[in-house]
């Protein structure tokens, strides 16, 4: 009877315990399945921001974004820490996706139940996250001390997001923000009552190369929408096609920028430095997915005389390059380097500071651009900074001591 209960957990394939963590691991191709159809989600919410261009659009944005992410780094640190090679694994990731999929449906069906079928989707996602992690503990008991915080106060943002049904605006959205707040509380609180653990946890690599290669899937919907807003002018012409490649290069360029200083790196030994960087690339993914946005209504804007649309597309990609940077700058100080790149960092964070005060006073200069000009300016801008990054990089290398 023994060796038939191992056979079925081994088929089943309990999660993984928490003390029980794998070096080196590589990321798999669920991961990457997984990783899919959260952007789709992301892509939702950038086409909502398109349609809906003020404040409370703007708001709703930040939100749906916001929670997209959350949704998607609980899965991934779930699969990280506790992921095995059983069925279980890939069936609680296949939920996860159906759970997500459906939300996308409900965000892309109109009409007078939209927010609430949003809600009951948002409710169902927070449910599921919940159970996530309240069923590692059923497996592993060292785990339950650590899932507590999570399970009760996701369960308390799930009864805030119940309350929304029977609320009316602006309280609506102070309870579904309440909520959301409510989520990113959990790791926190671990840190304060766990801080002996707190400061032994270290983000893993695979987790790491995961962010990245969730950015670079959010680089490609950059591409979408420069792609989508040249097609939009219809009427081609060597002067679009110039624009259409300056367009690219600035995406290329900020890929540039991102990978050439945030990838291949470790994050700082701790939890807390753990949870800021998650929280941090929120801002930088958002400026991506903005500048996605920007990007699709940027040509057909400057073909209209003084319009608001014209005017909001060309602030649009300067807010959103620089939010992205920003987040750049950020990320520079919980991400680990070698010792020579210390003295480096903060003059790199001033550089980078620089160029997005460019990029963003541009937009309120008194004269008026072209849109050759200002794809142009931009992409100068962006040059200036990958020169100095690339000097850098060759000094610090230099100053590496020799492989043997």
């Amino acid at each position: 009877m023994a060796s038939v209960k191992v056979q079925n957990n081994s088929w089943w394939g309990p999660p993984r315990k928490i003390g029980n963590q794998l070096t080196d691991r590589k990321v798999s191709w669920l991961e990457l399945f997984f990783d899919l159809v959260y952007v789709i989600a992301i892509s939702t919410a950038n086409h909502y921001l398109v349609r809906h261009q003020d404040i409370n659009g703007f708001l709703d944005y930040v939100y749906m974004f916001t929670m997209v992410y959350w949704g998607w780094i609980n899965g991934s640190l779930y699969y990280d820490l506790h992921g095995s090679p059983g069925v279980r694994t890939s069936l609680m990731t296949l939920w996860q996706m159906l759970i997500i999929a459906g939300m996308v449906v409900t965000l892309n069906i109109s009409g007078e139940n939209l927010l609430f079928n949003v809600t009951i989707a948002l409710m169902v996602m927070q449910l599921y996250i919940t159970y996530l992690w309240w069923s590692v503990g059923f497996y592993d008991k060292v785990h339950r001390k650590l899932n507590r915080p999570y399970t009760l106060i996701y369960l308390i943002s799930l009864g805030i997001l119940f309350s929304t049904l029977f609320s009316s605006q602006p309280y609506t959205r102070i309870l579904f923000y309440t909520s959301l707040a409510l989520n990113f509380l959990p790791p926190l609180v671990t840190v304060w009552l766990r801080r002996d653990q707190a400061e032994e946890f270290r983000l893993s690599s695979s987790m790491t190369e995961r962010l990245g290669l969730f950015t670079i899937i959010l680089f490609g919907e950059v591409i979408v929408g420069v792609v989508n807003g040249a097609s939009a002018m219809h009427a081609m012409s060597w002067n679009l096609w110039i624009q259409f490649a300056l367009a690219i290069s600035i995406v290329f360029s900020l890929w540039w920028i991102f990978f050439g200083l945030i990838s291949d790196r470790t994050c700082k030994k701790g939890m807390l430095n753990s949870l800021l960087m998650e929280l941090v690339y929120i801002p930088t993914m958002m400026g991506l997915g903005m500048t996605g946005v920007a990007f699709d209504g940027l040509f057909e804007s400057f073909q209209e005389t003084v319009t608001h649309t014209g005017i909001s597309f060309s602030k649009g990609l300067g807010y959103a390059e620089s939010l992205f940077l920003i987040g750049i700058v950020l990320l520079l100080y919980f991400i680990e380097y070698p010792d020579p790149f210390e003295k480096y960092k903060s003059r790199l964070q001033i550089v980078i500071l620089f160029g997005l005060m460019l990029l963003f006073s541009v937009t309120y200069w008194p004269f008026s651009w072209s849109l050759l000009q200002f794809l142009i300016f931009h992409l100068l801008v962006l040059l200036f900074m990958i020169s100095i990054i690339t000097i850098a990089g060759r000094q610090i290398r230099r100053n590496l001591p020799a492989e043997d």
